[in-house]
């Protein structure tokens, strides 16, 4: 992962985008020497967000698990051959 400051990336922002795309990583924006912000190829963000999204529906899993909030597995495909039964 590159890191650069503000002003180099307000000068160069075409190759900096070109570098994020060919490598897949993010690049690091610093102002004041701080980091700040990220630019990252939309490739990369996109999935991204879907292992987010998958990781978010596990956590939800366990929570209705511990909180006993289950079904067996005879009575999902039950009532999945119910709905599709109903199309």
């Amino acid at each position: 992962m590159s890191s650069h400051p503000v002003s180099y990336v307000k000068a160069h922002l075409a190759e900096v985008l070109a570098s994020a795309a060919s490598s897949g990583e993010p690049v690091v924006i610093t102002q004041n020497g701080e980091e700040t912000a990220v630019i990252q190829d939309l490739a990369s963000y996109t999935a991204l967000k879907r292992t987010l999204s998958m990781l978010k529906l596990v956590a939800q899993g366990e929570r209705d698990a511990d909180e006993g909030r289950t079904s067996s597995q005879r009575d999902v495909f039950r009532a999945a051959r119910k709905r599709l039964g109903a199309r």
